[in-house]
């Protein structure tokens, strides 16, 4: 099959090279899409504890979260491809500010009860759904970006990170205290948001396009095109392999987070948001130090120490004895993973060819994200008492993982990359 990428011309109507900065074209566009995917994620779940009060149907409302998203990687992967990041942004951000809209008009008719919290949970599988398209055409403009700046990549994969980990200081702070005047002004808020970004995703510079023949999606599209990739890539596959494990620690963390804050240590659901915006000012400092850690340090030197800190605080995190301690253990796991997101990020915008991008990207994030759905099953599944004990075997795992992971990816030469390298 013959492969044509355009890497200079956008599709349809967004025919014209946007004119401006990278904040105008890429920040500000990532900024406002990645506050309503902060909000949306942390929100949903927290919403559904306040109206229900149900540990069980907390974790399910996690996992109907992940699952539609999970599942859409690869037609989002496909959909970028071949049309472009820009107008997949805009539509899925307006689709979900339309959701959005509707469900606060839903909201506010219904009384609670049952068929309240099935539209809450609907609504947290549709939103979920439409923020992968979105989330998809945000890194595949931001590895387009990397690639282009070769003298410094990991540079604009930090400020990335960065604008990513401040909405997630933003996020779920002002969906916590949003949600104590009441679910329709998170869910008028998160409408807002997402009409903003949908209105920013048209300034994105395009991305490099797949022709769009019948026969391409088929046996060579999609799915199979980002897993012959990843296979040609073992330093990404080591990596993406160890990662999913400790995201299935993290999805644990967030999905048990709102029951234990809220029934174990007696707190509001603003301390929810609290917590998590606590450990994405961690994450933030970490991705700081990551950027200037890089002019001593190989990209596995950052990756050691960072995974040697996320399994640390994971182990410890089970034995936490009050909120503070819980938030500060939390906020050091989270400082962690934001390293080793910086590891990847870098990484796999180096190797990945750009014309499997889209769907080598999809397939990379989808084989991250499934322990996200799994950790909710498992919290809907664990009474509340007993979390701990799946916390800490979650721990042991994501730590042997890490272990295996950085001692074979030791003689790699990507991970021996540090700043000003090409």
């Amino acid at each position: 099959m013959t492969i044509t990428v355009r890497e200079s011309l956008p599709v349809g109507r967004h025919a014209a090279v946007p004119t401006g900065g990278l904040f105008r074209r890429i920040y500000g566009p990532r900024a406002s899409d990645a506050l309503a995917f902060s909000m949306s994620t942390y929100g949903m779940p927290l919403l559904v504890l306040t109206v229900t009060s149900s540990a069980s149907l907390t974790g399910l409302a996690f996992a109907l979260e992940w699952i539609p998203r999970i599942a859409a990687f690869t037609l989002a992967g496909n959909v970028v491809d071949r049309r472009g990041a820009a107008i997949v942004c805009f539509l899925a951000s307006s689709g979900r500010a339309l959701v959005l809209a509707v469900s606060v008009v839903a909201v506010t008719m219904l009384p609670r009860g049952t068929t309240e919290t099935a539209v809450i949970l609907l609504l947290a599988a549709v939103t979920g759904t439409l923020s992968q398209f979105g989330f998809v055409a945000n890194e595949a403009v931001g590895a387009v970006v990397t690639r282009r700046e070769q003298n410094r990549p990991h540079g604009i994969q930090a400020v990335l990170i960065g604008i990513d980990q401040t909405a997630t200081v933003a996020g779920p702070l002002l969906a916590g205290f949003l949600l104590l005047a009441g679910p329709e002004w998170l869910l008028g808020c998160l409408s807002a948001v997402s009409l903003m970004a949908a209105v920013l995703g048209l300034q994105t510079p395009p991305t490099p396009l797949r022709s769009a023949h019948t026969y391409g999606a088929g046996k060579d599209g999609g799915l199979r095109t980002g897993l012959r990739t990843l296979l040609t890539l073992p330093a990404l596959g080591w990596l993406v392999a160890g990662l999913a494990c400790s995201n299935l620690a993290l999805g644990l963390l967030q999905s048990a987070s709102p029951v234990i804050v809220v029934e174990t240590f007696g707190r509001s659901s603003a301390s929810v948001g609290t917590l998590w915006s606590v450990a994405a000012v961690a994450t933030l400092l970490a991705v700081t130090g990551c950027r200037l850690a890089l002019s001593r340090l190989d990209l596995w030197g950052v990756g050691v120490v960072s995974s040697t800190l996320a399994a640390a605080a994971c182990l410890a995190i089970p034995q936490a004895p009050s909120f503070v301690s819980y938030t500060a253990l939390t906020a050091l796991f989270m400082a962690g993973d934001g390293g080793l997101t910086v590891v990847l990020r870098t990484v796999r915008s180096l190797i990945i060819p750009p014309t499997a991008l889209g769907a080598t990207l999809s397939l990379t994030m989808m084989l991250l994200l499934l322990p996200f759905p799994a950790a909710g099953v498992l919290v809907a599944l664990t009474p509340p008492p007993h979390l701990d004990k799946i916390l800490l075997v979650c721990a042991l795992v994501q730590a042997a993982a890490l272990i295996v992971t950085f001692t074979r990816l030791r003689g790699e030469p990507v991970m021996r990359v540090t700043a000003g390298q090409p």
